[in-house]
């Protein structure tokens, strides 16, 4: 192989290379987009039950929760009770690095009336609730290489993934440390008052 060939064979998988990454970078904050902890999230753009396209990424600035899960999930609809209560503990909290706190909810499901059944008999009240109906074969799920249900990831403010497969108590632990502190009353000791 000549010098010449060789030189452009390596500017070439250069090439390849950097757009590769560049292509699984976020052009904006240069963060790979990816599912591992550290990772910008992967965009969804699903539809919800009423068929209006939903946009994980127009919940920029609020912690989310990107929640997947299926009607005919036995462990799923065992967690949604844990799920339902950290909501309504956390969705007014006021965050460190957020304003508010939503469960984006991705059904693996294919029966439409099923999805929407279950929504409704397991009190999940948010809005957020998205699904192509596909099943296993969802694009959400291959997008964040999802496998078993349930699962999550948990985002902050710029989309940034801080955990994942949190269930029970975890989902809260996790909440709670972005939660802001409460200012502490500090009591003087010549009036006996609060500051």
């Amino acid at each position: 192989m000549s010098k010449k060939t060789l030189l452009l064979a390596v500017t070439a998988a250069s090439m390849l290379a950097f757009g590769f990454i560049y292509k699984n970078n976020d052009r904006q904050t240069g963060n790979v987009i990816g599912t591992n902890i550290g990772n910008k999230a992967p965009e969804l753009k699903f539809k919800n039950p009423e068929d209006k396209v939903l946009a994980l990424s127009s919940y920029k600035g609020k912690i989310v929760l990107v929640d997947f899960w299926a009607s005919w999930c036995g462990p799923c609809r065992l967690e949604n009770p844990n799920v339902v209560a950290t909501y309504n503990k956390y969705k007014n909290a006021k965050f460190k690095n957020g304003k508010g706190f939503v469960i984006f909810s991705v059904s693996l499901d294919q029966n439409k009336d099923a999805w929407v059944r279950a929504i409704q008999a397991d009190n999940l009240t948010w809005t957020e609730h998205v699904s192509d109906l596909k099943g296993w074969y969802s694009d959400a799920a291959a997008i964040y290489g999802v496998n078993s249900i349930p699962t999550n990831f948990l985002l902050d403010a710029n989309g940034i993934i801080l955990a994942k497969g949190l269930r029970g108590v975890d989902l809260e632990g996790e909440l709670k440390k972005l939660v802001k502190e409460e200012p502490k009353k500090v009591t003087t000791p010549a009036t006996g008052g609060t500051n």
